[in-house]
């Protein structure tokens, strides 16, 4: 039995961003260090996901059983699946506690919107952990790599923080995907918001820059510029840095072993 309460990490980020494998990625990272933890999909949707769920919201929730019974196509049943979803946290719930873990792995649906703008996933969140919940937003590196690109990511994590308000994380998924120059850039970029503005300048003059040089001057007034954890499948790149920020969060860095 665990001897400190669970954390429940949510693996949030646009679709494609990487979300399935960092939460199998964490899941390895900890069972190779004798660490408990289990992975929890939520996503309805999912076809195929890269680890074995050991809890899994399509036990309740078909995606395809909601299209066909609403008449609706895939984007229509995906929202009311993502409402469906809170109203089966209790056997969620319910399903978790048949287990005793560290680490609690929230695989969040595909759609970022489905999850973060809408109530249900706000209350599951409350529902599930309303105190020991921690939000890890995943940006995607394709679209972080040019200023203006970086900045609308991190305007998708400010919103996600706002609306969630739990403690977050950001990660640079996929790292490993950008060549090292380009990582190099985004890393600047990451600890000095002066080098970011400096490339949004470069950038060509157009209404996109001006709202890029506004979004970056509002992510300073509101403490909305964080710095980054890389992260790639590759070696587990990243996975200790994640858990470190985590355990001082919620144990003060102490760190959790096994007797």
């Amino acid at each position: 039995m665990s001897a400190v309460e669970p954390v429940f990490v949510y693996f949030i980020g646009t679709a494609g961003s990487g979300k399935s494998t960092l939460a199998a990625s964490f899941k390895k990272w900890m069972s190779l260090r004798s660490l408990d933890a289990i992975t929890v999909n939520l996503d309805p949707g999912a076809e195929h996901l890269p680890y074995e769920p050991d809890v899994d919201i399509r036990d309740w929730i078909s995606l395809e059983e909601v299209m066909e019974m609403n008449e609706l196509g895939p984007n229509g049943a995906q929202v009311v699946c993502a409402d469906m979803i809170a109203l089966n946290t209790g056997e969620v719930q319910e399903s978790i506690g048949t287990f005793k873990p560290d680490y609690i792995l929230m695989d969040t649906p595909g759609q970022l919107e489905l999850f973060v703008f809408r109530e249900a996933g706000k209350y599951t969140i409350q529902f599930l952990s309303p105190s020991n919940a921690a939000i890890c937003y995943l940006l995607d590196p394709l679209l972080a790599r040019t200023a203006s690109g970086f900045v609308s990511q991190l305007l998708l994590s400010l919103t996600t923080h706002f609306r969630l308000n739990q403690p977050q994380i950001n990660v640079l998924s996929k790292a490993d995907v950008l060549a090292q120059k380009e990582l190099r850039l985004v890393q600047t970029w990451s600890d000095d918001p002066d080098e970011l503005e400096t490339a949004l300048m470069a950038e060509q003059a157009s209404v996109y820059r001006e709202m890029s040089e506004g979004i970056l001057k509002l992510l300073k007034d509101v403490g909305g510029y964080t710095k980054l954890i890389p992260s790639s499948k590759d070696k587990l790149q990243g996975i200790e840095d994640i858990y470190a920020h985590i355990q001082l969060q919620f144990h003060g860095g102490e760190d959790i072993t096994k007797d």
